[in-house]
């Protein structure tokens, strides 16, 4: 009695691949997301071109804003009269920026460390409501935040003043929420067992949060720090609707009300400054962020 050639497992029909072996790693065709690719790279450009174009002119050697005539520092230290350097306009709305970024962020951190602390611990009841309303302000327009700031300032509040100091309050309202979402992230990953690791063996609770929960913290404090400050930086609705005079101009205010009257390639030069102050501190926390994730990784895999 023959065997038929179809049961032998030797002589299977080379087109059919047994069930559950992979094909080989050459044979198996990815499809490249083309159009997804395309479009991604299309809005890249779209949104970077303006940008680069205006970084390129703060270094024209002459006054066009359009046409290139060289490469040249003038518009930032060269120009007697013209560039940052030597306009007072200019240089005092740069240090006004930088000034209130700074302050910003050093007011911001520490309440947002401490919002964060008390709203992960808190459980009782009307939790739930201030957790909500702590990150009201990433979800109001700044438009709505600005006016109403401003309506505040001027008729509740006429003890302070418009200007630097209410500039000051008003990004310390928007810029808590930032530090808020940062450092309880970090906290929800982290957990509490070293923490009660540290009460076991004797600590006290402030003991415990100097020593073990705060240099957990410490790359989320650094970033959302980062975070505020280019926030602060970058904003234009509420240190506009905030500012008094010309003495309160930041650098966004400065180039709105410049670019309109008598726009020169100096200011150009002055939003690459605030551009590179921004992508430096956005840069900086991404680096001290991913830092922390990939340590909570490689902990993760050394762990038995």
């Amino acid at each position: 009695m023959t065997t038929p050639r179809s049961s032998v497992a030797g002589d299977a029909d080379p087109g059919i691949r047994p069930a559950g072996r992979p094909l080989p790693a050459a044979k198996v065709r990815r499809r490249r997301p083309v159009v997804l690719a395309s479009i991604t790279w299309g809005y890249v450009v779209w949104s970077l071109l303006p940008v680069l174009i205006t970084v390129q002119f703060s270094f024209n050697a002459g006054r066009s804003r359009s046409v290139w005539q060289g490469f040249s520092l003038r518009w930032y230290v060269s120009d007697r009269t013209a560039s940052v350097l030597h306009d007072a306009s200019l240089r005092l709305a740069l240090t006004n920026s930088l000034r209130l970024a700074l302050l910003t962020t050093l007011v911001t951190t520490p309440i947002g460390i401490a919002l964060g602390l008390g709203l992960t611990r808190w459980k009782g009841r009307g939790s739930g409501l201030a957790n909500g309303l702590m990150l009201l302000p990433l979800a109001t327009p700044e438009i709505i935040m600005g006016s109403a700031l401003y309506l505040v300032f001027s008729n509740l509040y006429g003890f302070i003043p418009l200007g630097p100091t209410a500039q000051l309050l008003g990004h310390v309202t928007f810029s808590i929420a930032y530090v808020l979402v940062i450092v309880r992230g970090r906290l929800a990953s982290t957990g509490r067992h070293l923490e009660a690791a540290a009460r076991d063996l004797g600590a006290t609770p402030l003991q415990a949060l100097r020593t073990v929960l705060l240099p957990q913290l410490t790359p989320a404090v650094i970033g959302s720090a980062l975070v505020v400050f280019a926030a602060s930086m970058d904003d234009f609705v509420i240190s506009h609707f905030l500012s008094s005079d010309a003495s309160s101009t930041t650098v966004p205010i400065k180039l709105y009300s410049a670019v309109r009257t008598s726009p020169t390639p100096a200011l150009n030069a002055l939003a690459a400054l605030l551009l590179a102050a921004s992508s430096l501190a956005l840069l900086l926390a991404w680096l001290v962020l991913r830092r922390r994730q990939d340590g909570a990784s490689l902990r993760a895999l050394t762990l038995p």
